[in-house]
C-alpha cells in the first residue's frame, strides 16, 4: 500500500493491534520472540501480520517510531505546564526513560536495517530534538533556564544517564544536579 494513501479502518485497527501487540510482546519477551506470537495477542491471522509487518524489521521499526512519536507528543503537552522548568526536566526523566527501557529496539533497528538506519535514526533524531529544543526555549525565554544550556547538552547528559543502568533514585538525583547546574 501507498504511504500516502490512508488505510481502510479494518486495516488501521488490524496495523494498531499488531502494534500495541508487537510493544507488549517485545517489551516481555524481547525483539526476538516469535511475530507469530504477536499476531496471536493482536487477535489476527499470521497472513495479516505479514500484510503489514514482511519483516521483523518492519515491526521493529514501526514499534520504536511509535515508541519515538508518543515520547515527543509527551513533550508537546508539556509544553502547557505552569512551570516550564518542571515541564523540561519532566521530559529529560521521559527521554532517559526512552532510552534505557528502548535500547534493545534501537540497537535491533540498527542491526536489521543497514543503509537505512542512518536515515531513521537521523528523523528520530531530529523529533527528539525538536521536542527538546521546544521545552528548553521555554524554560528560557522563562528566565528559569540559563541562556547558554544547549539542547544537545542536555540531551548528551540524559543519555549519559540512561546507559548506566543507574537505579531510579541515583537517576533522580544526578537529574537533580543537573537541574541546579542549568538554574540561574
Amino acid at each position: 500500500m501507498s504511504p500516502d494513501r490512508p488505510r481502510r479502518a479494518d486495516a488501521q485497527r488490524n496495523y494498531d493491534l499488531l502494534l500495541a501487540a508487537a510493544k507488549k510482546i517485545f517489551a516481555e519477551r524481547g525483539v526476538d520472540a516469535p511475530l507469530d506470537d504477536i499476531a496471536k495477542l493482536a487477535g489476527v491471522g499470521n497472513a495479516t501480520m505479514y500484510r503489514h509487518f514482511p519483516t521483523r524489521s518492519d515491526v521493529i521499526v514501526a514499534v520504536f517510531s511509535d515508541e519515538v512519536a508518543e515520547l515527543c507528543a509527551q513533550g508537546e503537552a508539556l509544553l502547557g505546564e505552569s512551570s516550564s522548568a518542571d515541564a523540561l526536566f519532566s521530559w529529560l526523566r521521559l527521554f532517559i526513560a526512552h532510552v534505557a527501557g528502548k535500547r534493545e529496539l534501537a540497537l535491533a533497528v540498527a542491526d536489521d536495517r543497514g543503509a537505512q538506519q542512518s536515515g531513521l535514526f537521523a528523523s528520530w533524531h531530529k523529533a527528539m530534538v525538536s521536542a527538546a529544543s521546544a521545552l528548553l526555549a521555554t524554560a528560557q525565554h522563562d528566565g528559569v533556564v540559563r541562556a547558554d544550556v544547549e539542547v544537545l547538552d542536555l540531551l548528551t547528559l540524559a543519555n549519559g544517564l540512561s546507559v548506566t543502568g543507574a537505579d531510579p533514585v541515583r537517576v533522580e538525583r544526578l537529574v537533580a544536579l543537573i537541574r541546579r547546574g542549568t538554574q540561574h
